[in-house]
C-alpha cells in the first residue's frame, strides 16, 4: 500500500477544480454548439474522472501493478463499448405501422 500522503491543500484544490469543471459543463449546455455539446460535456467528464482516479483513488502514486489494473480496466471498457456500438450500428432500422 502506498504511504504517500498529500497535503489538505491539494485535496481542496482538486475539489475546487472539480466544482469548476461541473460549472463549466453546466455552462456549455446553454451554448448551441450543435453536436459538439455532447463532445464537450464528455471531454469535461473524462477529465473529471481522470482527476478522481489519479488523486482520490491514489493511482498517481500507486505501484506499477495499480497502473496495470487501471489501464486493463479502461481497455476492457473500450472492448465492451466497441462491441456495443458494433451491434447498435449494424442493426437494420425498420419502422412498423
Amino acid at each position: 500500500m502506498s504511504d504517500h500522503i498529500l497535503p489538505k491543500r491539494t485535496y481542496y484544490t482538486i475539489y475546487l477544480l472539480l466544482l469548476f469543471c461541473t460549472y463549466l459543463t453546466w455552462q456549455v449546455a446553454f451554448f448551441d454548439l450543435g453536436a459538439m455539446n455532447t463532445v464537450a460535456a464528455l471531454v469535461i467528464a473524462l477529465f473529471k474522472a481522470a482527476i478522481v482516479v489519479l488523486f482520490f483513488m491514489h493511482v498517481k502514486y500507486g505501484t506499477r501493478l495499480t497502473w496495470v489494473v487501471v489501464l486493463g480496466s479502461v481497455f476492457w471498457l473500450g472492448i465492451l463499448l466497441a462491441l456495443t456500438f458494433n451491434d447498435y450500428l449494424t442493426r437494420g432500422w425498420r419502422t412498423y405501422g
